[in-house]
């Protein structure tokens, strides 16, 4: 056993998580593969907050079936949100996986590691830091969530919220500094509750403070925030700190109190509005993202539409819009009907999009001329690509190696999605 090959799709937890599983493989000695078929353990980390990410999995699971016949030695382990408390259904669809494991748990899989090797996995295992990270990096902070939202299967995976002690947050992101990493995304799916389940007075205004301390580290960012958390504590910690990028992702779901309610989002479409009110005014330049639902059950097209007039009038900086997919065990589920049909929320999503994409074409048209600091991520068709601080897309040409650094560079284009530039320094 000298390989292993790790497929992951869903939110940036599963990322993380998938990261953190290939650093205690490499501290067992594996080495990654390129293809799942040159592994000798082979793991699927999976997503099903929608029927399109389960549907993936389900496809990529029956396409290890001939790799574990072809090799009975090989190990296939299913991981992620896939994985409920009970596995038994989960191994009669799917005999061909060996070991199947919730998220965050890896002890199944390096247990089974362990003993092929003839190792004892828990005295070779350390630190889950990322051994190789890239220039970007993920660090969760909080696992699970206390929040019920009747369309979420994520509280009935990952469980209750867990926030983990603010130094030991600290000594991995100077690890990972140490690494070379130059920007970390602390991650929950509730990140700004952080601290809230801990004995001491911490919130995430105060992991914030102690990261924005760590030396080697350019860039602090922190994923996905509910609105019901979002003090002004934090906006301001934001605002103030050096190293925090000016980019707040603040789902609203919908933008008709109504469905608000039935989601039980716990807000109301004028706190939302004062919200993000009271951000901009805190923040200059801060952009603002958000996530939609579009085909919540009993969204009638009037509800709909107050969730397009939300969008127009915010002009946010970023929508993710995704029609509405009934997760088996949910609130929604049990108690309402999946009534809009599926060509409407197909419809409503377009519509969504087409606004955002109006709304992006004005809003970055406005940044020509203007320069921006891009952290370099690394190069797509011959051009060097990295974020701002507030999040866009930027391109740019230059002969000089410029992985990692932070560079100023002039917009001279731009489309919806992405800026185009020349670079006019280096820091």
């Amino acid at each position: 056993m000298n390989s292993f090959y790790i497929w992951t799709i869903g939110c940036q937890m599963n990322t993380a998580d998938s990261e953190r599983l290939a650093s205690a493989l490499e501290q067992l000695g594996l080495n990654p593969a390129e293809r799942a078929k040159d592994a000798d353990v082979i793991v699927l980390n999976s997503c099903v907050v929608r029927q399109s990410a389960e549907d993936k999995v389900v496809g990529n699971l029956w396409a290890m079936a001939p790799l574990k016949k072809q090799d009975p030695d090989r190990v296939v382990a299913l991981m992620g949100c896939m994985v409920g408390a009970k596995t038994d259904e989960l191994a009669r669809r799917f005999p061909n996986v060996d070991v199947f494991m919730r998220p965050q748990q890896y002890e199944p899989l390096l247990e089974i590691v362990g003993e092929r090797l003839g190792l004892d996995w828990e005295g070779c295992v350390g630190n889950l830091v990322p051994n190789h990270p890239d220039v970007t990096c993920h660090v969760p902070i909080i696992h699970g969530c206390d929040l019920m939202c009747t369309f979420c299967i994520i509280p009935y995976r990952r469980g209750r919220q867990v926030s983990r002690p603010l130094e030991e947050i600290a000594e991995e992101v100077e690890l990972l500094a140490a690494r070379g990493v130059k920007e970390v995304t602390v991650l929950g799916q509730t990140v700004d509750a952080y601290g809230h389940d801990l004995p001491s007075d911490t919130d995430l205004a105060d992991l914030l403070t102690r990261l924005d301390q760590v030396s080697g580290l350019d860039r602090i960012r922190f994923l996905t925030s509910h609105p019901a958390f979002m003090s002004q504590r934090i906006v301001q910690a934001v605002a103030e700190l050096p190293k925090v990028c000016e980019h707040i992702n603040l789902p609203v779901q919908a933008g008709d109190d109504e469905v608000l309610s039935r989601m039980r989002r716990t807000y109301t479409r004028a706190e939302y509005v004062e919200m993000v009110g009271r951000i901009r005014d805190t923040v200059p330049g801060v952009s603002v993202s958000t996530d939609i639902i579009v085909g919540f059950p009993g969204e009638t097209e009037e509800q709909f539409q107050r969730t397009l007039d939300l969008l127009t009038d915010l002009r946010l900086d970023k929508v993710h819009c995704a029609p509405y997919s009934t997760r088996p065990g949910t609130t929604a589920h049990r108690n309402m009907e999946d009534d809009v049909p599926k060509q409407e929320k197909s419809g409503r999503r377009e519509r969504v999009d087409r606004l955002q994409e109006r709304i992006l074409t004005e809003i970055n048209a406005g940044l020509v001329g203007t320069t921006k600091e891009v952290l370099v991520e690394g190069r797509q068709k011959g051009k060097w690509q990295g974020r701002s601080r507030s999040n866009k897309l930027v391109f740019f040409e230059d002969d000089g190696y410029h992985l990692s650094e932070l560079v100023d560079v002039r917009i001279d284009r731009s489309s919806p999605w992405s800026l185009q530039g020349t670079m006019v320094g280096s820091k």
